[in-house]
């Protein structure tokens, strides 16, 4: 296959990078600094400039494309939400996702399937409400954001091509992320819950979130929103014990909830707040997930970052 990947030198982008270059598919990455992130993405994948919101001097690199995977935004957890922070945050979204529908409607050979980024942020905080693809969205700031990101490519459907949705959870890895940024803390005895611990904590493995684009892309029955989160969501309470099980210290530190809003101001609700998000419809296409539980999940991750 030939995938085209934008927001590829992100997180979860660098991991499905390298997992697509495993099995010898071509990989193009588009990012708006190409040469600062050259040397830092897997050996065998291209990369080519973008500006990120429009499909200049790369639209043509879809022509014949198989698939185009859209991960590219801002990060949500990279600063307190000033308003300068939360119009960049919705824009660096939407512009990305018109960018790529104008891309796909020029090219005469358009790709088979769009893989269309979101987040399980589009059904606002829900408490213990068990929420799966159906749940309305949410209204605040992060819900509203998810509904235009979703909506930036949904004109392609229109002209045949297949079009998959991953409202993706806490993705837990040791190279960064809520994982990478806990480690420390917990490995010094200073971890704990944020706030109350009663929020629940939708997470997925990396290896799963990768396996679980990698099957929708290749599952041509596959089409709509995918919530990309482990079947066994968890309290925040609940992972920060079992984090501090794993790493074998302390984890009864909680952070107030009145400090994180103190440094984060807007932003806390995100980290005291969340979602019992189930990955319903991806059980039902047949996903096998290979971490479905946290105890495994973390067990393999820590092993890896020794």
């Amino acid at each position: 296959m030939r995938v085209i990947i934008t927001g590829g030198t992100g997180l979860i982008g660098r991991a499905l990078v390298a997992d697509l270059l495993r099995d010898g598919h071509e990989v193009i990455v588009l990012s708006r600094r190409p040469d600062a992130y050259r040397e830092r993405m897997p050996a065998g994948a291209r990369l080519e400039r973008w500006d990120g919101h429009t499909a200049e001097g790369w639209g043509h690199l879809v022509e014949g494309a198989d698939a185009v995977v859209n991960l590219a935004g801002e990060n949500i957890a990279a600063g307190r939400w000033t308003a300068e922070r939360k119009r960049r945050i919705r824009e660096s979204r939407v512009n990305a996702g018109r960018a790529v529908t104008e891309a796909i409607t020029a090219a005469s050979h358009k790709p088979r399937v769009l893989v269309q980024a979101s987040a399980v942020g589009y059904y606002g905080p829900r408490g213990d409400e068990e929420v799966d693809e159906d749940t309305p969205p949410g209204d605040d700031f992060l819900g509203r954001v998810a509904v235009e990101w979703e909506a930036s490519t949904a004109a392609v459907e229109e002209q045949g091509v297949r079009r998959v949705i991953i409202r993706t959870g806490i993705v837990l890895t040791p190279e960064g992320g809520a994982l990478g940024r806990m480690l420390l803390p917990f490995r010094l005895g200073l971890g704990g819950p944020f706030g109350s611990g009663r929020q629940w904590f939708p997470w997925i493995h990396i290896a799963d979130e990768v396996g679980a684009i990698r099957f929708l892309i290749e599952n041509e029955a596959t089409r709509g929103p995918y919530n990309l989160t482990a079947p066994n969501p968890v309290r925040q309470k609940e992972f920060a014990r079992a984090l501090g099980r794993a790493l074998r210290r302390p984890a009864f530190l909680p952070v107030p909830a009145f400090a994180l809003r103190l440094l984060f101001g807007e932003m806390a609700d995100a980290l005291l707040t969340g979602q019992r998000a189930i990955p319903r419809r991806l059980l039902e296409a047949g996903y096998t997930f290979r971490f479905p539980t946290l105890e495994a999940a973390l067990r393999n991750l820590l092993q890896s970052a020794r």
